[in-house]
């Protein structure tokens, strides 16, 4: 039996995005703004499946040509008569929809492979019966011989993704290892050069090292003025820098972009168009920034988004953006409340557990905004939003937070009966509370957690950021000794822990915070429900610690998910608290098998929690603003460790989280065509037709370049 974690099961939860009435109340201007953009996102939206693993894409494109022959009731007869039981065909069903919501084989939380729950034989029966077949058969054979191993694959190597031995990554070609990703960002570090929107490829020739730095453009080909460009000899390698990456897929974000211009609201938003398509053009992460300088001027707009390569979550090595774009519709009634949060940031950051020399100078008001998705393209749909991630920029221009009001109304609606490893006395008040407790976790993490916290920069020039004759260390005293050089980047010296780390730091302002009364005023909680938001939100994180266990691999002792090994340690930070703040015990379930159940004592929540989130909050925003990696990584892996040692196994632990997951919903999101939007059921079926129906114009030219795109990479991977 393959484990089934693997699987994707036939319950799973998909939910419908609803925004029919947020597009509704748009003007035909707006409505058209809101269309160009989506269009733009889709396509680029694509790329995920180049970057998630080498045949995601020929997955992809057989399940299209499958279904755009034949939708998901007319494929079941030729289901039936291939031999598939009903339980069969919903699980090729909940598969093919896990692959669109993924973008990839991949879970986008968590990173671990997921396979089709039915047997190899029973799938390729069903791809010869299909319609698709029976048109081209020699391209569906073709197409099948090219995924069909992979398709079902669990080799240890396969099993998630990750660098050289721990896993799967097209970020890097296979041949690469952690060495190289940290040699090639030497080199790039050397030419000021951004890896957000690249690739590395490795081969030897004549015995040197050869690395291929591969830039997302539309444009391919060098140019003069671009030093960049071309061949660099560097140390005992070559490097190559070439454009090109995709092309065919941002040459569609570019026109679509191109066509937006002609509905923008105003002159930020069409200089911020005007930039991208020069970044998405040419492959320039500073006409991107320069897109992103007038994204944060745009305040206020009814249609926002944002689109290029944002987050670095599914990088290894924690340096590379993964494609996304979305556009979403302002919700007035909740962003009212987050305006009344930011008016109140300066007052409340002065409460944050550091000295006043390690915040920021002054507070770049933000635009924080609660939106309805209209489109979300990428592997995966979060609740909130902090962006850009371009440290330069949020240190000294600003940043805009957003949190996604139809997805918080969705993604985390609980049955009683599915809540696990709580005591019953808490799950009723959990469900009361989760919504409205997680709507204030968001808002001070994204805001106060993200938006918080200087780094200590000393420049080409040699200016320094701060007086290092005065700053001293709170934790020791001293002056501080080190500090960010030149072009380093929080990301590019934290590496492979620089995700996770950030979100635990700004998880524990969520928490620390939550505390304070003048916040959960804000948020219109007051008394004996202001208590009960605290205690849920605590208990929320506590659990989600335990929960998290499940993206721990323990054979290769690597984390996979960067929140939820950020809860984990917050965890681990509150259990080491002691005085009974925290329980943890192992039992028997009713049904006999394995269990457990966390509690939380909530009269110790505003003394031993907060002293204990108070203390490492600071020892986290110290390493953080001094650069210090080595006493981060120390302090972050030394909470991260899962064993068997000590008060709690974590690893017999995790065997029971696995036993009783909950598998993570999905969601289906609306078409919009000129002026109109398409809506979908909350449904496999709904989740398959939207994809179906997304690329109308040009579906099987879409499809014919990401074979093409795959094909020219396959040696790659060997």
């Amino acid at each position: 039996m393959v484990d089934s974690q693997y699987y994707l099961p036939n319950d799973i939860g998909i939910s419908a995005l609803d925004c029919r009435e947020a597009f509704r109340l748009l003007s035909p201007k707006e409505q058209m703004y809101a269309h160009y953009l989506s269009r733009a996102s889709w396509y680029g939206g694509l790329i995920v499946l180049i970057q998630t693993s080498p045949e995601s894409a020929n997955i992809y494109v057989l399940l299209q040509k499958m279904f755009r022959a034949q939708a998901p009731p007319q494929l079941e007869a030729a289901a039936t008569a291939a031999g598939l039981s009903a339980e069969e065909y919903q699980a090729f069903l909940v598969y093919a929809a896990g692959l669109y919501a993924n973008m990839g084989n991949y879970k986008s939380f968590g990173d671990t492979k997921f396979i089709p729950n039915l047997p190899k034989e029973k799938f390729k029966a069903l791809v010869w019966e299909s319609l698709a077949f029976k048109q081209s058969p020699g391209d569906m054979e073709a197409l099948w011989g090219c995924c069909c191993e992979s398709l079902y694959s669990l080799e240890d190597k396969q099993k998630q993704l990750g660098l050289g031995e721990k896993g799967i990554s097209a970020y890097f070609s296979g041949n690469c290892c952690l060495e190289d990703a940290e040699f090639a960002q030497k080199f790039l570090d050397s030419k000021n050069l951004s890896a957000y929107n690249t690739r590395l490829f490795k081969t030897e020739v004549d015995g040197k090292r050869c690395y291929e730095v591969r830039l997302a453009s539309a444009k391919k080909g060098e140019y003069p003025d671009e030093v960049c460009f071309g061949k660099h000899e560097f140390e005992d390698a070559v490097f190559f820098v070439k454009r090109g990456d995709y092309a065919f897929l941002m040459e569609k974000v570019c026109q679509n972009l191109e066509k937006a211009k002609d509905y923008a609201a105003n002159d930020n938003q069409k200089r911020m168009l005007e930039e991208y398509i020069h970044s998405f053009a040419c492959g320039s992460v500073e006409a991107h920034k320069e897109g992103s300088r007038y994204w944060i001027k745009d305040k206020g707009p009814i249609v926002e988004s944002y689109i290029g390569f944002i987050e670095s979550y599914r990088d290894p090595f924690g340096s590379r953006g993964e494609f996304e774009g979305f556009v979403a519709v302002v919700n007035k009634a909740m962003s009212a409340r987050f305006a009344q949060l930011v008016n109140s940031a300066e007052v409340l950051l002065p409460e944050l557990p550091w000295p006043p020399a390690f915040e920021k100078d002054r507070f770049l008001k933000p635009d924080f905004t609660s939106l309805d998705v209209l489109t979300f393209a990428g592997s995966g749909i979060p609740a909130g939003i902090n962006i850009p991630n371009y440290d330069d920029i949020r240190q000294t221009e600003g940043f805009k937070n957003v949190s996604l009001g139809n997805v918080l109304a969705v993604a985390y609606a609980t049955q009683k009966d599915k809540l696990t490893f709580l005591e019953e006395s808490d799950k009723d008040l959990y469900i009361k509370w989760k919504g409205p407790s997680f709507e204030v976790q968001v808002g001070l993490h994204e805001l106060l957690g993200h938006g918080s916290g200087k780094l200590f920069v000393q420049d080409d020039k040699g200016k320094f950021n701060f007086d290092q004759s005065a700053v001293r260390n709170p934790e020791t005293g001293e002056l501080i000794s080190s500090w960010y050089k030149g072009s380093e980047t929080w990301d590019s010296k934290f590496s492979t822990i620089a995700s996770s780390y950030e979100e635990c730091r700004a998880e524990c302002v969520g928490l620390y915070l939550c505390l304070n009364k003048q916040v959960l005023s804000i948020f219109g909680h007051e008394g004996e429900d202001a208590e009960e938001v605290v205690y849920v939100n605590w208990l929320t994180m506590v659990r989600a610690g335990l929960l998290g266990l499940e993206f721990y691999t323990s054979e290769s002792k690597s984390w996979r998910q960067a929140h939820m090994q950020a809860r984990f340690v917050i965890l681990r930070v509150l259990l080491e608290a002691g005085e009974g703040l925290v329980g943890l015990k192992e039992c028997t379930g009713a049904d006999g098998r394995p269990d457990a159940v966390i509690t939380l004592d909530r009269s110790k929540i505003h003394t031993v929690g907060k002293s204990a989130i108070q203390r490492f909050l600071c020892r986290l925003q110290v390493h953080k603003s001094t650069a210090d990696v080595e006493g981060g990584r120390a302090l972050y892996e030394g909470y991260s460790a899962v064993t068997a040692d000590g008060t709690h196994n974590f690893l017999r632990l995790r065997e029971t989280v696995l036993l009783r997951k909950e598998a993570r919903k999905m969601f289906v999101q609306a078409n919009t065509y000129i002026k109109v939007l398409l809506f979908y059921e909350g449904s496999a079926a709904g989740l398959i037709q939207s994809f179906v129906e997304r690329f109308p114009d040009d579906a099987e030219k879409v499809e014919a370049q990401l074979l093409e795109m795959t094909c020219m990479d396959s040696s790659c991977w060997c």
